[in-house]
């Protein structure tokens, strides 16, 4: 009950954080049009697409958050914790749309550069003042990018943004020292290269979250062996871990227990032991265990390591 009351702060903070962050890239969304209509800057412009897409992608965080704080039911036995997950997807896959569209602008800008003129002054300070919020709302989720898949999501959206206002100042003040305005085009190649595989992390993620995999922290041999150390238990096989979402661990397995703690009554305290180890240990938040006596499992037809 303890861990479900820290998981739900957790997830009132969370979307607390992101509330916030969504209204100071709003704000600024609208600071770089209005700056990029001024000055005629293409570099701005740009970087306004690329929140606008960013400030989706924070909205479907947040309404993920609000989704996955929805208790379980008979239809959805482990909750709808999960959907962070998918937003973590959604997200992730707006962050490539946005790295290849930066790349095909950013070339076709190097191939057939425009003939417009750029206020590069104006646009500097636009760009200056983007970065100061975009840190604030970096400030805001960083916190929470390390325990939810989602809230990372968020954060790399942010930081995306980031790096796109400094991309800004840099081509700005190049343009305003030099006047070579393809110095935005090759900031947001870099922009984008520094972009992809933050992108691909996240969704390798993803993946492993739903095609099951042990979560990357997790040792199962070593699961295994402090649970052979339990007094009681002979032998243990059929294991599984996975996650529901970002550290929310399930766990099962077959524990083949000795004839005299069936014989005691003491399969209860067996339980408890072995729940307490995973907790304790693995921080795993549900467990299942199966006891069972040595002659049952000699005849199950399919047993698992």
């Amino acid at each position: 009950m303890g861990h479900d009351h820290a998981h739900g702060q957790a997830s009132a903070t969370n979307r607390t954080r992101l509330s916030f962050a969504i209204g100071i890239v709003a704000l600024v969304l609208l600071v770089e049009v209005a700056g990029a209509w001024l000055t005629g800057s293409l570099a701005l412009l740009a970087d306004a697409g690329h929140m606008f897409s960013d400030l989706a992608g924070l909205i479907i965080a947040l309404i993920s958050t609000v989704v996955a704080a929805r208790p379980a039911t008979d239809r959805q036995t482990f909750g709808y914790q999960r959907a962070e997950v998918f937003g973590a997807l959604i997200n992730g896959l707006i962050l490539l749309g946005v790295a290849v569209s930066v790349v095909i602008g950013a070339v076709s800008r190097l191939l057939g550069p425009g003939e417009g003129h750029v206020q590069a002054g104006p646009m500097l300070w636009v760009a200056v003042i983007g970065l100061v919020a975009n840190l604030a709302a970096l400030f805001l989720l960083r916190p929470a990018a390390g325990s939810s898949i989602n809230m990372r999501g968020a954060y790399l959206e942010v930081l995306g943004d980031t790096l796109g206002s400094v991309a800004v100042i840099v081509a700005a003040g190049v343009i305003l020292t030099t006047g070579f305005e393809q110095a935005d085009s090759i900031a947001s190649l870099l922009i984008a290269a520094m972009i992809v595989p933050r992108c691909f992390t996240l969704l390798r993620d993803v993946v492993r979250v739903l095609s099951e995999s042990v979560p990357v922290d997790t040792d199962v041999a070593e699961i295994r062996r402090h649970l052979l150390e339990t007094p009681g238990v002979a032998a243990v096989h059929d294991v599984h871990v996975w996650a529901i979402t970002s550290g929310a661990h399930v766990f099962s397995a077959h524990v083949v227990v000795e004839p005299a703690v069936l014989q005691s009554g003491g399969s209860g305290a067996l339980l408890d032991a072995l729940s307490e180890c995973l907790s304790t240990h693995f921080d795993v938040e549900h467990s299942t265990f199966q006891l069972e006596p040595a002659e049952h499992a000699d005849h199950e037809d399919f047993p698992h390591r």
